[in-house]
Formats: structure tokens, sequence, C-alpha cells
């Protein structure tokens, strides 16, 4: 606060009663020295005496009033007057108000703290125009007035123009405004409104759709600001409407509609079509298989390359047909196909973009990446369905095809859903499945070849439900990976097989050399302190570290290839042995495979079930075994089950196998009774050494030992 009065008393009683009240104030003597202040320091108001020396208190009022008005810098002046004569001429001069002499503390405070709530409401205001006007300079935004206390709104032209509105339309009241907003949207606006109305937010601002006059609905970003009476009480706010559909429909990385866009036209499309009931149409539903490779190996800038790609290429293959690509989210893209005549028609598409995706993509950098699409089809042509449920039928084809193959499409049908329903239901049992503890092991023997000496077990997975009977793995596991449920499976059972192997160890003499085999998924690799995990589940059974080996499949390790050796280097630090299983199935290069920290490799079991009958696959069989040679890596055979399949894989040189001619994985108390026949092969004549596995079967497994 400026105090500025010739009399030293006058000074010290204005200065000592706004101190009081928490003011900082400034003294000034005369009108030019008033002057220099508000020049130089931020004057939030002025008390000023109007009988002066130098420069009186009117000269000062108006060369303040020339720079500045009265809501920027309030001035009260201070008189001694009696008739009032000055005061008249100093409010007509650009005064806002005025005290007089001798001073009344009450009526003092009252006048400057009135004048200060003025030129806060001022400034308010003031900022609200500001932002009117500067939202009415931009050339694509609307502007609108709402009177909280008449409820009458003001619409601009530019933009009733926005929503396909002549000028002379009406929308000048809340109604008006309301009928136009989408319902979904007008709970969440509401809030943010009310909130700006009880000042709890400085702004109101929200997103929300509006109908245009085509029957389509804008997405707006609403913006507004209040203007408060002196009791702090909104009673108008004011704003602006941006049309951002465009950046709300649209991918931001390619360029194609979004989900949101595609919804929207595939509703429109299905809403037009059921008023003809003539036309077909069908909407092609897919993602890039392995494109989780490219991020991990290559980047995320060259993933995103690969989207941009793959969408110009997608654009180029239903260029002559009447479509709409988007994106939908990630690595997955959706196509709507109308007025097509037949489902081969669209089947003949969809195999023109399983082409196009599979052929390779450069990326700047010159990387030549492979990729490939499963694609689901839902074609429409007298169903009456909604936008999701066509959307869901694509998805659910889309998980069939990948089931069938990479590079693959398949079209809807009923029975698909009552697959995907039964596999919803396996998902929940499958959640119980851990409570129930449902989840068990059968043990698979490995066995030498040539000697039929026991090597170890491979552990593996198995559920028996209570009403659904043995489940097969090839069921459960996909479930468990696709839900996240496979951490906390392959916890259970892998502190399982440590547990029990460490109990046979103890329990028999003949154990000390085996292993057992314990498996991994692709999605566990990602899963963090996995390593650790693997540690502690040996420390709590006891188990020692070359005890257990870690199969982990070829194509897991090629998708997950940075976490993939890292946890190979760390289970191999920690003594425990890593074998790549289903090797020649994925696609690793030999010379990465020369660098990874392996011990095994098992060849998958589908070459050696064709083996005699195909000299390709003898010929790959016999490549394997060359290859894990060069680079001392032992090869273990799955899969065997005649007697000419493990002839001819010994005679090539593969020393070790399993498999049915061996034997089927086996329950807890067959492997007891397996090693005990191990360690005793006559129990009849002598008693068995085995501890509390006691031989109390002649039982011969098939024979191991080959002439």
């Amino acid at each position: 606060m400026l105090i500025v009065d010739d009399e030293r008393i006058n000074q010290q009683i204005l200065s000592h009663l706004l101190t009081q009240k928490g003011y900082q104030t400034i003294l000034a003597s005369d009108g030019e020295e008033a002057l220099q202040y508000i020049e130089k320091l931020p004057i939030d108001l002025v008390l000023l005496d109007i009988v002066m020396p130098v420069l009186d208190g009117s000269e000062t009022l108006r060369q303040i009033r020339e720079k500045r008005s009265e809501v920027v810098l309030p001035v009260i002046m201070v008189t001694a007057d009696g008739d009032g004569s000055q005061v008249v001429r100093a409010l007509n001069a650009g005064a806002n108000d005025f005290i007089t002499k001798p001073i009344d503390p009450d009526v003092t405070i009252a006048r400057l703290e009135t004048q200060m709530k003025l030129r806060d409401l001022q400034s308010a205001l003031i900022e609200s125009e500001q932002r009117y006007a500067l939202a009415s300079q931009g050339a694509n935004d609307g502007l609108w007035d709402w009177d909280l206390m008449t409820s009458e709104v003001y619409f601009s032209p530019r933009g009733k123009q926005m929503l396909g509105m002549d000028e002379s339309d009406s929308l000048d009241s809340t109604r008006a405004w309301l009928s136009r907003s989408h319902p979904e949207d007008m709970p969440r606006v509401q809030r943010a409104f009310d909130l700006h109305l009880a000042g709890k937010i400085p702004h109101f601002e929200a997103e929300l759709r509006m109908l245009h006059s085509d029957g389509t609905y804008r997405w707006m970003l609403c913006r507004g600001l209040a203007v408060r009476n002196d009791r702090g009480e909104a009673t108008r706010i004011a704003g602006s409407l941006t049309d951002i559909t465009e950046g709300k429909v649209a991918d931001s990385l390619t360029g194609l509609p979004n989900r949101l866009l595609f919804r929207d036209r595939l509703q429109g499309t299905i809403d037009r079509v059921g008023r003809l009931d003539e036309e077909k149409y069908a909407v092609l539903y897919f993602d890039l298989d392995n494109f989780k490779l490219v991020n991990d190996s290559l980047g995320h800038g060259a993933g995103d390359q690969l989207l941009i790609r793959v969408a110009k290429r997608l654009e180029s293959c239903v260029r002559e047909c009447e479509s709409i690509v988007a994106r939908i989210g990630g690595d997955e893209f959706a196509i709507l196909l109308e007025k097509v005549k037949s489902q081969r028609e669209t089947e003949r598409v969809a195999q023109r973009v399983a082409e196009a995706i599979s052929t390779p993509f450069t990326l700047s950098d010159g990387h030549e990446v492979f990729t490939s699409a499963s694609i689901g089809i839902s074609f429409v042509s007298d169903r009456h369905v909604t936008a999701d449920e066509l959307l869901g039928e694509a998805d659910t084809a889309m998980y069939e095809a990948k089931q069938n193959g990479k590079s693959h499409f398949e079209v809807f049908n009923p029975a698909m859903h009552d697959a995907a329903r039964a596999r919803l239901e396996l998902e929940s049992e499958l959640r119980r499945s851990l409570e129930r503890d449902e989840l068990y092991l059968r043990y698979q023997p490995i066995v030498n070849l040539s000697s039929g000496t026991l090597l170890g077990f491979e552990a593996l997975a198995r559920w028996e439900h209570p009403r659904l009977g043995d489940v097969s793995p090839n069921q459960f596991i996909p479930i468990a990976e696709d839900t996240g449920l496979i951490g906390a499976i392959g916890s259970r059972l892998l502190g399982i097989a440590c547990r029990q192997m460490a109990e046979w160890k103890a329990s028999s003499r003949f154990v000390d050399d085996l292993s057992i085999n314990f498996n991994l998924s692709a999605k566990q690799l990602s899963q963090k302190g996995l390593a650790d995990e693997i540690r502690a589940a040996l420390h709590e059974s006891c188990l020692p570290a070359d005890c257990l080996r870690i199969e982990i499949t070829e194509s897991a390790i090629m998708e997950n290839l940075h976490v993939g050796v890292e946890l190979l280097c760390e289970l191999r630090e920690s003594g425990i042995r890593v074998e790549i299983d289903d090797f020649g199935t994925g696609y690793s290069s030999l010379a990465l495979l020369h660098k990874l920290p392996l011990d095994v490799l098992k060849i998958d079991r589908s070459f050696i079930g064709k083996m005699l009958h195909s000299v390709e696959n003898t010929a790959i069989v016999r490549t394997i075994l060359a290859l894990a040679d060069s680079i001392n890596l032992d090869v273990i055979a799955e899969g065997i089950e005649t007697e000419a399949q493990r002839s001819q894989l010994q005679s090539m040189g593969c020393n070790f196998g399993q498999g049915y001619l061996f034997s089927k994985p086996l329950d807890c108390d067959e492997i007891s009774q397996l090693l005990c026949q191990q360690c005793n092969p006559n129990p009849q004549r002598q008693p068995c050494s085995c501890g509390p596995f006691r031989c109390n079967s002649t039982r011969r497994f098939p024979a191991w030992t080959f002439a």
C-alpha cells in the first residue's frame, strides 16, 4: 500500500492502521515521489492526499490514470474538504473512493478492503474476457457464454458451424445444449463443471461428444472460466469449443482410424445395412506374429517403423474395395469390407492381406524384418449384430487362426463361440485349481539309448479336475500363459519337482547321478526374479543345483532373446544345466546358437516320428546332431516310440532319448518302484536298500538294454 501525504503524522497514523491489518506500506511525501514508487514497485492500492505541495493529489491522480486504470491500480483520495467539491473532482478524474480526515479506522479499512475485492473481481473478469477474446481469434474454435442466473447460452456462429447448424438455428438454452451432448459423457462433464463452479479447480475443461446435424457425433474439447460475484459465487461462465475429432479418432503413429472411429463406422454400416437388408459386409481382425521380438531385439523405434509400413501395405491391399483400415491398438489391425459379394471374396482379401504381411519389410537402417498375420473374419449377410459383437466374433476367429498356425485365417462360426465359452470356463476352473491343489506332476524317464541306463526324468504338468477329469496340458498351459497364471503354476510345480527329487535322492543311493528336467514357458522368461525363484526352490528342498535341468523351447528363447540369454547365464552360473526343447521347430540362427549358454539340445518329436519315412527329416536330425557335436552339446531325442527309431538314432550318434518305447510318464509310486529295480534287479532274492521305497512288485518296465 502506498500512502501519499505531506504530513508526517498522517503518514504514521495510516501506516500503523494498515500494518495492524497485515498490509505492507510505503510512504511518500508528495506526488512526484509517489509516481516514482509506482513506476518502480508493484503497488496494490494508493491512499492519496488531495492537498500537497510540489505536485498535489489531483495532478498526481491525473498522471496515474494516464497509465493505469481504476481496475489496475485503485486510488482512494484522502481529504479534509468539508464541502466535498474536491472529492467530486477527484472521483470524476478516476479516483475509486475517498476517506476524510480525521481518519476513522473502521471506515478506512472497510473502504480499502472493498476496493481490493473489487479489484480482484475486475481482474477475474478481465482474465475471462481476455480468454474469450483469445478464443475468438482462433480460426477453428467456437465460443460460448452461459449466464448461470438466467440459463441463457450464447453460442458463436463458428460454434454452430462446427455442429452443422445454420447461424439462425437456436442453441440459446441449456436444454438445447444438453440435447446435443452425448448422454454417456454428461456425468463426467457435469462433475468437472460442478468442481469449477465450487472453486475446487481453476478452470473448466472436458472432452465430450456433440451431435452434428448429419447425425454423427463429433468430439469436442470444451473449456471455460467462471465469473464470480463478491461472495465468490459463479454467475456466468464463458469459454471455447474445439473440434478434436480427428485427433481423437485417428491413430497418431500410422494415421489410420483408431478403434473408436472404426467402431463408430462399423456401427453405422450395421445400421445402414439393417435398413437395406441386402448388402453383405465383413470384418477382418488380426495382429502381427512375433511383433514383440522386433521390439525386444531391434527397439521400439523399429517396431513403430514396422507398424507404419504395415499400415501402408494394408491400405494398398484393399484400395479397390469399399473399406476402412484401422489400427485397433498395439500391433492389432482391423479392416471393414463393405458391399462384398460373397464370403469367398472376403477370403480372397484376407489371403491377399496375409501374403502382403508375410513379405519381408525393410526398415530405414537396412534391417529386414519378417512377420505374418493370423486373421479372424466375421462375415455378415443377414444376421443382426452390434459393432461390439462383430468385433468379438472376428477376435474369436483370430484366436482360432492362431491355434491353426501362423499366416492363417479363419472365418467365424457359432461353434467358435462355444469353444470360447468353454475356454472361459476352463480359465475359471484353472484359477480354482491352485486353491484346490489339483495340479500335479508326471515324470517321464530319459535314458541312454545304447545301455538303457536311466539318466533322469522330465517333470510334466498334469491337471485332474473333479468334474472334467484329466485336462490335457495342451488345453490348460496356453490358457495359463494368456492369463498370467503360468507364473503361479510354474512356481508351485517347480517346488514339487525339487522336493520330490530331493526325497528320491535321500532315499536311494541310485539317484545320486540322476537329474530332473523342468520346463519353463515363454511367458515365464519375462517374469521378474525368476532365477532367484528357481534358486529358492533348490534351497528350500535341499536339492543340489546340478540335479536340476531347465528346459526352454527354442521359440521361447527367440521371442524373448535379451531376457532369455540373461536368464540362461544366471542359471548356468548357479550350476543349473540348460536345455533347448523342441529344437528344430524355431528360427534361431546357428551363429546365435553357438553363443547361447546351453548344455543340451532336445530334438522335437515331429522329426523323430517322420524320420523313417522322410529323407528330409532324417537329414534334419543328422544336421542337428552334427551341429550339437560341433559345439559340444549333448542331444536328447524326444518321442521315440519304436525300436527302429531308437536304432537309427543310435547309429546316427544320438546317445540319449525319451518316449513311449521306454516308458510313458509315471507317477511318484511308479518312479519309486523303478528306482528300486535299478538298484536291485532281483528284489525277490535279497532285500532292496532303497530306504522307504520297498520293492513289493516284480513288475518290469519296457526293456532299456538292447542287444
